[in-house]
């Protein structure tokens, strides 16, 4: 999850930051609704389509704030913001505002499952049979090498805000790479797409799904499988990361007072294809959030219309 150099598909998703209107129907009664919204494109397409909905739909004033996630999880639970709508597990979060405080309650999943690695192209894996296995790295590693990593095999990294324990994992598990933080996803995806079209060989922390795939194949390394309780110490852990059902989380107050808004984003789920759709719009052909989450409630009326049968 989840920024690099400022594109024009950088601008666009950072329209979210002040996104407020108020829709044309009436049911939320110019009622106010503060979504949260990551600093990673699927997770922005979401909120964009919960928005325009609420707004066009339900007829309620909604603000987006795109922060991190220890912020947003923090926001929620102070009620700040009233919504998380993709979250990759976070159970010390979790544990503090849904255990302990009790100020945030689940909504139920996403509908899309999300998988963390690590990835090179499929140009790389072909050429090299073997590369995709975590024990054959280590003869590869000057061929992933950098000005900035020496001797020692670059792993393009995004965010530090992102869930990661990529240091620990390559010293675990005696590799010789280091890790490189671009700084975001955007510049992440950048760096990316600049090797590909160099055919030069990369190795990256990425995440499924992305949008980004339908440009660029990659192959995932098999690292050593992740099990219940292996990465409790995240110091020591020697194992992958685990698939995750993305999960929605509100505010408490707001679930058992927000009405059909509450209602709604409980409701709301949908596919990794649904997903990479808007999110493709936003980050590669440029559009605006809530142009590209218009285009994609005009043309699916079958999906989103089951998510307000029951308000």
């Amino acid at each position: 999850m989840s920024v690099f150099h400022r594109s024009r598909a950088a601008c666009a998703a950072l329209a979210l930051l002040t996104l407020s209107a108020c829709g044309s129907g009436d049911s939320g009664g110019g009622q106010a609704v503060t979504l949260t919204t990551p600093t990673w494109v699927g997770g922005q397409a979401n909120t964009a389509v919960a928005a325009y909905i609420l707004e066009e739909e339900l007829g309620y004033e909604v603000t987006v704030r795109e922060m991190d996630e220890d912020d947003a999880w923090k926001a929620v639970g102070e009620g700040e913001a009233d919504a998380i709508l993709e979250d990759w597990g976070h159970p010390d979060l979790e544990e503090r505002y849904v255990d302990r405080r009790q100020t945030v309650v689940p909504a139920g999943d996403l509908g899309v499952t999300g998988k963390i690695g690590w990835y090179l192209p499929d140009y790389v894996a072909d050429e090299h049979p073997g590369i995709t296995r975590w024990q054959g790295l280590n003869k590869y590693a000057e061929m992933f090498a950098t000005a900035r990593t020496g001797d020692k095999g670059r792993l393009l990294e995004g965010s530090k805000e992102f869930i990661t324990r990529d240091e620990h994992l390559i010293d675990n598990l005696g590799l010789d790479f280091r890790t490189v933080y671009a700084g975001s996803e955007q510049a992440q995806i950048e760096e990316i797409r600049e090797s590909a079209r160099q055919r030069e060989p990369f190795l990256t922390y990425w995440w499924r799904p992305h949008w980004l795939e339908s440009e660029i194949e990659l192959s995932e390394v098999d690292l050593p499988p992740h099990y219940p309780g292996c990465d409790t110490d995240e110091k020591s852990a020697e194992c992958g990361y685990p698939e995750t059902d993305l999960r929605k989380f509100l505010n408490a107050g707001f679930a058992e007072d927000g009405g059909e808004a509450a209602e709604f984003l409980k409701n709301f789920q949908w596919g990794e294809e649904d997903q990479n759709e808007v999110a493709k719009m936003i980050a590669q052909d440029g559009m605006a959030p809530r142009a590209a989450a218009a285009r994609w409630v005009k043309e699916n009326p079958g999906i989103w219309k089951v998510w307000l049968w029951d308000l």
